[in-house]
């Protein structure tokens, strides 16, 4: 009778609290989409295809930190996601036993980390780097996309190498040692067993670890430039990558948000990208869970 107790007492106790955390974020999304509305009414669908931002004009598009966050994004999963997902499999299929826990440790350490200490660090010595390498281009300074996406990649690289290793490691060790006994060596047993299985979270660690780059907002900050207005002449033309640009998060951590406040259209416009920012992370997180869901549920 007790355990039963306990058990109903647990299970209403984390459906509250469920219930309370889903109605915040519904709440958060009705709160941004309804301070927002002037501007969507003013703009309309422009708003998210525009691509001049002038407030003192009344002129309000954010194509351009889309494609800022997006760039910066994409810079990070590109350089860490090989290195997190090799140095997964290292810890996880070849680290002995006794050494795993602690790199394991040292490496969820590092996600620890406030970002604001990774910025400095960038504002220190990656952004002159990034110059002194830039200098054939004659860059205007190594406040640019490229420096935000590098140090991004860092920041990132713990949650992809993390759930990595949780994903391979979630795959059943009968499995392992049914193909090692048909005479598969340890590293077909990983690429043909292990990998397989476990795709659907390496994938899920890869969007997760995109959507902590999406929602970084200081240390991108502090590196990225935030040069409004910032359009490609070509889609896929690499020289924006090595300018000042600005993102979602960049914008939204810096001063016009204050200067915004007292026009409601300026400030509906700071509240719409929040609103973008929010449904774009939240969109990123649900499916990388889905993903976790289905590997769980299938091991």
């Amino acid at each position: 009778m007790r355990s039963r107790q306990a058990w109903s007492c647990t299970f209403f106790f984390s459906i509250g609290l469920t219930a309370a955390a889903v109605a915040f974020l519904v709440g958060l999304f009705v709160l941004f989409l309804f301070q927002s509305l002037p501007v969507w009414r003013h703009e309309g669908f422009s708003y998210l295809t525009g691509i001049l931002w002038y407030y003192r004009d009344g002129r309000f598009g954010c194509l351009p930190m889309l494609y800022g966050s997006a760039v910066v994004s994409l810079i990070a999963l590109l350089l860490a996601t090989p290195v997190g997902m090799g140095a997964g499999i290292f810890i996880s299929e070849y680290l002995p036993g006794r050494l795993r826990l602690p790199v394991k440790v040292a490496v969820e350490l590092l996600a620890g980390v406030p970002s604001v200490v990774y910025g400095l660090l960038g504002i220190l010595f990656l952004r002159n780097w990034i110059y002194s390498a830039l200098v054939p281009f004659d860059p205007i300074s190594g406040d640019t996309l490229l420096t935000a996406g590098l140090l991004l990649a860092v920041m990132v690289l713990p949650t992809v190498v993390t759930l990595t290793d949780d994903a391979l490691r979630g795959v059943s060790s009968a499995q392992r040692m049914a193909a090692r006994g048909l005479g598969l060596t340890k590293t077909e047993v990983m690429l043909s067993i292990s990998l397989p299985q476990a795709s659907s979270g390496i994938f899920a660690a890869v969007l997760l670890g995109l959507g902590r780059a999406l929602g970084e907002t200081i240390a991108v900050f502090l590196v990225v430039g935030r040069q409004d207005n910032q359009w490609p002449r070509h889609l896929f033309s690499l020289q924006p990558w090595i300018q000042a640009g600005q993102t979602l998060t960049s914008k939204l951590g810096g001063s016009e948000a204050n200067i915004a406040y007292g026009d409601p259209l300026h400030w509906a416009a700071i509240v719409a990208l929040g609103l973008v920012l929010l449904v774009v992370v939240a969109s990123i997180t649900l499916l990388a869970a889905r993903l976790e869901r289905g590997r769980r549920s299938h091991a």
